[in-house]
């Protein structure tokens, strides 16, 4: 029995009462909380630190946060959200100069390490890396803003991710971030996915329990 993930991001949450909205995601049936970490360099964007990772663990959230690092260079910052709080942390192989040292890096800091590729990245670092990868996470979108459209050839993405992790014998989630919604969730978790990140999907709704239920009910149907 496929154990299914949904980890909501906290880039589409209101940030001026960010710990009530984590507590209320969380408590409305989400499993984890996602990070989504922009350095304005890597993507054009910028948002959050360390800093508040380690605020929403003092205010008390205990449930895996789940950060994405679309930052380069990826080693100097990885320490610090380990020692923020993050549960696992994955970046994006084309923004380290040795995927397997930053891997280790990560799992040397106590947390769980993953790999993340953009829509046009080729998933052929996990040939060579695959042994020190906790969580592939794809994106189905450019990274760099929220509530963009789903990009439909990742789906055929999905599929390989799940063939490579089913041949490697290894306990490895697959990640989908980006366009990610009650009405493709079903179909994306019948490819092979079963971590699913979901910002304005959730965070633009006024009930979050609803969205997250039907959600959960949509895996359920598509992957009996």
């Amino acid at each position: 029995m496929t154990d299914y993930v949904i980890a909501p991001s906290i880039l589409s949450a209101n940030f001026a009462k960010l710990g009530e909205e984590v507590d209320q995601v969380l408590n409305d049936g989400a499993d984890w909380v996602h990070f989504d970490v922009m350095d304005n360099h890597y993507v054009p964007n910028l948002t959050i630190g360390p800093m508040v990772c380690k605020a929403l663990r003092d205010h008390g959230v205990t449930a895996p946060i789940d950060v994405h690092l679309m930052v380069e260079p990826v080693d100097r910052i990885i320490p610090d959200f380990a020692e923020a709080g993050a549960s696992m942390i994955t970046f994006h192989p084309e923004a380290s100069k040795h995927v397997d040292r930053s891997l280790q890096l990560i799992r040397d800091h106590g947390c769980k390490s993953g790999l993340v590729f953009n829509p046009a990245t080729p998933l052929t670092v996990l040939e060579w890396a695959i042994e020190k990868v906790d969580m592939i996470l794809l994106m189905s979108v450019n990274p760099g803003f929220g509530g963009q459209s789903f990009i439909p050839f990742v789906k055929q993405k999905i599929v390989e991710a799940r063939k490579l992790i089913d041949a490697s014998g290894r306990n490895i989630r697959l990640e989908v971030d980006g366009g990610v919604k009650a009405s493709n969730i079903g179909e994306l978790a019948a490819l092979g996915a079963d971590t699913f990140v979901a910002g304005s999907a959730i965070f633009n709704q006024s009930d979050y329990a609803s969205v997250i239920n039907e959600m959960r009910s949509n895996i359920s149907a598509a992957t009996k």
